[in-house]
């Protein structure tokens, strides 16, 4: 309970010294502050992903709706009015693609009035750079922390 405890205050320091601005104005200050709002943030839900993790296979498994395979939690990273972060846990059939799986990119858009969220899991923490969709990997929870 203390980690999660630590975790909503970091992630609510983080949320803070984000400013969010118009696609438009992105310049090299909102670049940083997305950049180390990724790395804390990833660090944070890094720090307290086994323990979720194992509380959501625990709510699943009680429940009767357990995942058969492997999960970890990881950040999920949100681009499109300001930058975000989460976490998300992700399942697949073998240990070796949910290994590869570093985050959860999430896309929002809109089409027609209706809000849409794409999740992807991803190979990098930073989807600023380079990164490649995690084949054969899904999200089988979201973890969202009322700040």
């Amino acid at each position: 309970m203390k980690r999660v405890k630590a975790f909503v205050v970091v992630v609510a320091f983080l949320m803070s010294i984000t400013c969010p601005r118009p696609a438009s104005a992105i310049d090299l200050k909102d670049v940083i502050r997305g950049g180390a709002l990724i790395i804390g943030g990833g660090a944070v839900v890094k720090a307290i992903a086994g323990p979720i993790n194992d509380f959501i296979n625990t709510v699943t498994l009680n429940r009767g709706a357990q995942f058969q395979g492997h999960t970890k939690v990881v950040p999920i990273v949100s681009m499109g009015d300001g930058t975000h972060i989460g976490a998300a846990q992700v399942g697949g059939t073998t240990k070796e693609s949910v290994d590869k799986t570093q985050a959860v990119a999430q896309l929002e858009t809109s089409f027609q009035g209706i809000r849409i969220k794409v999740l992807i899991p991803i190979d990098s923490l930073n989807p600023l750079q380079q990164f490649r969709r995690v084949q054969g990997v899904g999200v089988t929870a979201i973890i969202d922390v009322k700040i």
